[in-house]
């Protein structure tokens, strides 16, 4: 099937070197697209403006919004949404599922190891340096055991679709992932600008992550509590992902408080409350390590708990994620995976790796230094897109910069190759009209001692910039609703 001049995609530009989702290489809708295809065809250019407006103004009126920092500002910004979905099928999400689980299982099983027996690097598969020298390995957590043996309750795995069709993993993100609020805004968003769209599909609904995280979190209440009370810690309203946590405790039913409402006595943990303390088991925790707590972190914190860390060492709180379980999200452990897979659960990866160059082996930094304008360049503890040089669009002078960071401190970075993200036909308002734009997605894990759960959906990142490949929000990036079809 063809697209007609007098569809929305009339003026859709396909760049056969790309992989489109929507289109396949003779610039015929792909079967799973073409009701999908008519239905959005039947609006004119005039229609969609209007109920992209409508998008935005409920987006706009549910506080949708995040920060983006910069040197000079701080700005609140509505989250960037587009109303043509993104369909996967039920065959690729089950490899998308299985992998994102076996990755999850995988690096839980690495944590507790390099915070316990240390095995992995005693049969030198790891280098100790390479996890000694890592900013997020906590040596407060060694040897401690955390609740039901889980450090990474909630993963993001960001997932590409190469030129290739092949599924590739960017990077595991297991510290405080954000965006599944998002996920679940996109979809109430479409359903009430397009309603009767969604209903020519048989999707799974993304509505069912509150209930599976609250099952989680109080199943790793400490021993000894029958009915565990579970809070949302958040930094407060200036951070980026404010929105989310208070989405998160508001849709789990319970409080969403800051580290100035909590406090410690005898090692445990109460709320205040206007009917005075109330105990606190489980807390879901959307600080980082070196802010949770002034008396065993970092003194200058304001954002935590004093005595929280001693707390939990005892057991008498549970804290997801446990502390320290960045060091296992570190770009530079990334390249392990594979043999982190292999080693804990004796399978071969379900979903690639991207290949990886750690500038920290002397013949992988020659071979970056020598070839930057062909590499992505990421420091290995960054979040949000913060820090990558994408080398075919840095000049000379640029790339200089660069390989005098990368040789100052080689531990830092990692390169990879430029990979080709599939394209998705995507509304821009400046041209209003529809244009190729690159997408990647990020899918939500919830691991627990006897549960594994992955939303059925995700989060689908559009760089909305032309020819961009950084989907970050944090970059300027936005997001569609991705549709997981039922078999």
């Amino acid at each position: 099937m063809k697209h007609d001049d007098t569809t929305i995609f009339s003026s859709y530009e396909r760049n056969p070197s790309l992989y489109d989702e929507i289109f396949d290489e003779n610039g015929n809708v792909q079967k799973t697209y073409e009701t999908l295809f008519d239905l959005y065809g039947k609006h004119s250019i005039e229609d969609y403006v209007n109920l992209n407006s409508k998008a935005k103004a409920s987006f706009f009126n549910q506080g949708i919004t995040f920060q983006v920092y910069n040197e000079k500002k701080t700005q609140e910004k509505i989250f960037p949404f587009d109303l043509f979905p993104r369909i996967i099928h039920p065959e690729e999400w089950d490899i998308i599922e299985r992998g994102a689980i076996q990755r999850s299982k995988a690096l839980n099983l690495f944590l507790w190891d390099i915070y316990h027996e240390k095995k992995i690097i005693r049969q030198g598969i790891i280098p100790m340096e390479l996890i000694s020298s890592s900013a997020n390995y906590l040596h407060q957590m060694i040897d401690v055991d955390p609740p039901g043996g889980i450090y990474n309750h909630i993963s993001g795995t960001d997932i590409i679709k190469h030129n290739d069709g092949a599924y590739y993993v960017l990077e595991d993100n297991i510290r405080c992932p954000s965006g599944v609020s998002y996920v679940i805004s996109n979809r109430t968003a479409l359903k009430r600008a397009l309603f009767g769209v969604f209903n020519h599909y048989q999707a799974y609904s993304v509505t069912n992550y509150a209930e599976n995280l609250l099952d989680l979190l109080e199943s790793t209440k400490p021993k000894g509590v029958d009915i565990p009370n579970c809070v949302v810690i958040t930094p407060g309203m200036y951070n980026s992902a404010f929105f989310e946590h208070s989405y998160l405790a508001k849709t789990m039913g319970v409080e969403l408080v800051e580290g100035r409402d909590l406090f410690v006595e005898k090692d445990f943990v109460y709320m205040k409350t206007i009917h005075g303390p109330e105990k606190v088991d489980v807390i879901y925790r959307r600080i980082d390590d070196q802010f949770l707590d002034p008396l065993e972190f970092r003194a200058d914190s304001t954002l935590g708990v004093p005595g929280l860390f001693a707390a939990y060492k005892k057991g008498n709180v549970t804290l997801a994620n446990a502390p320290g379980t960045g060091v296992a999200d570190d770009k530079a452990v990334y390249t392990y995976m594979p043999e982190i897979i292999k080693y804990y659960l004796d399978e071969e990866p379900i979903l690639n790796n991207v290949l990886t160059y750690h500038c920290s082996r002397p013949d992988e930094l020659n071979y970056v230094l020598e070839n930057i304008d062909k590499l992505v360049i990421k420091p290995v503890d960054e979040a949000g897109g913060y820090g990558i040089s994408i080398g075919n669009r840095l000049t000379k002078k640029e790339i200089e910069v660069v390989k005098i960071q990368v040789k100052e401190n080689p531990r830092k970075y990692v390169a990879q190759p430029i990979m080709s993200l599939s394209v998705h036909p995507t509304y821009i308002e400046d041209s209003e009209s529809f244009e190729q734009r690159h997408v990647d997605l990020r899918t939500f894990t919830i691991l627990g001692k006897d549960k594994e759960f992955v939303l059925k959906g995700g989060l689908t990142r559009v760089a909305l910039q032309k020819g961009n490949l950084i989907v970050n929000s944090s970059q300027g990036g936005g997001s569609k609703d991705t549709w997981v079809l039922k078999k």
